[in-house]
């Protein structure tokens, strides 16, 4: 099990992972559509991506945090 103070880094790796894939998937399909070697060339499109994605979220992510809790109310006591 990976510990806990891991979590942050596992999840930026997890959501940069899943969207480079969709985001990048979606691209591919738009540019060339569905060719024959479309999943090489899409997974090759990830790899990329993922490789720029990963890290910006490591660094963006904070950043969007701060800026999400300017712009939103605290919790009041016992709500939610």
């Amino acid at each position: 099990m990976i510990p806990h103070r891991y979590a942050s880094i596992l999840f930026g790796l997890i959501l940069s992972g899943l969207m480079s894939a969709i985001v990048s998937g979606i691209a591919t399909v738009r540019t060339l559509g569905i060719v024959p070697d479309f999943a090489a060339i899409w997974a090759g499109s990830w790899i990329t991506s993922w490789a720029v994605a990963f890290p910006t979220v490591l660094v963006v992510a904070p950043l969007a945090r701060r800026l999400v809790a300017a712009l939103t109310d605290a919790p009041q006591a016992g709500t939610r």
